[in-house]
């Protein structure tokens, strides 16, 4: 019985030392399972190409100053962006797209301008900064960048865009110089006002005027004016709800705004200006001779701002963000509606010109 035992334990051990081994290929297929102790590797991160991935890709010295332009956050730049391209698609010919290098220029010089404009407002602010949460870890108030760094930045900056500027013709030039004395003063405007978010829609809307005079070489204030007006409305809805987020800490610190002067009145003052903006860009669309899917992307942008004002809670800043960022796609619709619209606009000509040839 002892040696019957003793064989049967050794069996195992044979068969063990005479499996063979496992070739590269289905090791590859069956991985050996893991070590006790060991951690399995986790999920890869997805590869993003969000504007804050870039930023914190980008090298440590460079970070501070692309956080001071707001690079990490696009919002801004695409609501100073989309009225530029309003403008730009409405002064297209009949049945043509929106002149595509002139949108590209103006993106370029959308994102230099903002980012301008965000650094004169953080120069000015540095020391309110720091009293608000929200802000207090920009690179200024953080001590990041000194004044003097950010001046030359202000600079660099500013060059660019002036070369911007250069390249369109000398009407433009002129009125799209007369823009920064709003750029500049609107900072000092929650200081002096409460409706500092109606300097800002002055300031953010220009491009609506310049746009037509970039394609066109002047404006024609029938169209440009409503449009400009519209936009200034627009602006007046969007930062009203930006503002919310940091009312409480304005009122510590003596900052003014929209926010603070319409209290609990805010969506009956924003639905206000969304009908005046509605208004605005009709008169615009009629004066340039629209068409069917223009006033259906004017519908869907008024369907847009009534569903932000109907569920918008002012006391939650998480809503207001969210509200806020979500404006970018009211300019989207719009700009889709315009250039829908102006395809349209050559299918009309020609079946009015097909009835007066058969005469």
């Amino acid at each position: 019985m002892a040696a019957l035992l003793w064989r049967l334990g050794l069996a195992p051990c044979r068969l063990r030392a005479a499996r063979p081994a496992l070739p590269a290929a289905a090791a590859a297929v069956w991985p050996p399972p893991p070590r006790p102790g060991s951690v399995p590797p986790g999920p890869r991160r997805p590869l993003s190409f969000s504007a804050a991935e870039l930023v914190r890709a980008a090298p440590g010295r460079l970070q501070p100053y692309l956080r001071l332009m707001r690079l990490h956050q696009p919002a801004g730049t695409w609501l100073l962006y989309l009225p530029c391209t309003w403008s730009i698609g409405l002064a297209a010919p009949p049945g043509s797209l929106p002149h595509w290098p002139t949108l590209a220029l103006f993106g370029a010089g959308a994102v230099l301008m903002r980012g301008a404009g965000c650094t004169i407002n953080d120069m000015w602010d540095r020391d309110y900064d720091k009293k608000v949460a929200r802000t207090a870890s920009r690179p200024l108030a953080a001590g990041e960048i000194s004044t003097f760094q950010s001046f030359v930045f202000l600079g660099g900056q500013l060059s660019l865009a002036l070369c911007v500027l250069l390249c369109l013709n000398y009407y433009s030039i002129v009125l799209g110089a007369a823009s920064l004395t709003l750029v500049v003063s609107y900072p000092l405007m929650k200081r002096i006002t409460y409706w500092p978010q109606l300097v800002l829609g002055l300031t953010f809307n220009w491009g609506a005027l310049l746009g037509w005079s970039a394609i066109r070489g002047s404006c024609d204030w029938s169209v440009c004016l409503p449009l400009y007006l519209a936009g200034v409305m627009w602006t007046l809805v969007y930062d009203t709800i930006y503002a919310h987020q940091d009312k409480r800490d304005d009122i510590l610190i003596g900052v003014k705004s929209t926010a603070l002067q319409f209290k609990e009145d805010t969506k009956r003052w924003l639905s206000g200006f969304s009908m005046a903006m509605l208004v605005g860009l009709c008169v615009a669309g009629m004066n340039c001779n629209q068409t069917f899917p223009y006033y259906s992307a004017v519908a869907a942008v008024g369907a847009h701002l009534a569903h932000q004002i109907y569920t918008l809670d002012i006391d939650k800043p998480e809503d207001c963000w969210k509200k806020f960022a979500s404006n970018r796609t009211v300019g989207v619709l719009l700009f889709v509606g315009i250039v829908l619209g102006n395809l349209c606009k050559r299918q009309e000509s020609k079946t009015v010109q097909e009835p007066l040839e058969s005469r």
